[in-house]
């Protein structure tokens, strides 16, 4: 089960905490158990600071905490604080990425339920998506749609993602897909040929919508199982 460790304090000197942990980062390097931490300051109270750290679970945040550099940089960070910091110990129980959730969300209902309408009203009004197999890399999602519906249509594809990664308003996207080349595209008669590949897409979020997109994708590959190109 993942574990969270809140620490409060009240500082004056934030600029040395932080410099303190950048200088923790630095000395448990391949030793640390940690796996996430932030460092916010209350916007209400410029002194009141508070540091979030995850770990796998419970054990590993033990073990991260008998590091004998752990203890080092606590005594300094005592130090620099207005009394001695607070602790909060917590059993993550419910963990929602929204961000990964939407990008699924989208995928999945673009490529494989091939509901183009529902999967673009997940994305804001001026949706941008770049992909260097479309007729533009710059496409609004009125634009793209046609594009899109005519790859739905010639492949009738599945998708599985196989890695989600997200980090800020960014989610990267690691896929595969399977299909047979069953109408035309791009001026390709149908093959009746199976196709499979695998991409990789970057989505920025904002607001709870999809605001961009960049794809990759394997076309040479594609146009080499349809039988354009030799190889």
């Amino acid at each position: 089960m993942t574990f969270v460790q809140v620490i409060d304090c009240r500082t004056q000197r934030v600029d040395e905490l932080n410099r303190l942990m950048d200088s923790w980062v630095e000395a448990t390097q391949g030793k640390r158990t940690a796996t996430h931490s932030i460092v916010a300051k209350d916007r209400s109270d410029s002194a009141h600071v508070v540091e979030i750290v995850e770990f796998p679970s419970y054990e590993e945040a033990m073990k991260n905490s008998n590091l004998p550099e752990t203890d080092r940089i606590y005594r300094e960070m005592v130090a620099l604080c207005e009394g001695e910091p607070s602790f909060t110990d917590l059993d993550v129980v419910r963990d929602e990425q929204l961000n990964k959730a939407l990008v699924r969300q989208f995928c999945e209902t673009l490529a494989n339920k091939g509901d183009m309408d529902a999967a673009y009203r997940l994305c804001t009004d001026d949706y941008i998506e770049h992909d260097p197999s479309l007729s533009s890399y710059d496409l609004s999602a009125s634009q793209v749609k046609r594009e899109n519906q005519e790859i739905l249509t010639a492949f009738q594809p599945t998708m599985r993602i196989e890695s989600l990664c997200a980090e800020g308003d960014q989610v990267c996207v690691r896929f595969s897909y399977g299909g047979r080349h069953v109408g035309a595209y791009q001026g390709i008669e149908p093959t009746n040929r199976d196709v499979s590949g695998t991409g990789q897409a970057t989505f920025r979020c904002e607001g709870g919508k999809i605001a961009e997109s960049w794809w990759n994708t394997d076309d040479l590959g594609l146009m080499r199982q349809l039988g354009v190109i030799e190889g």
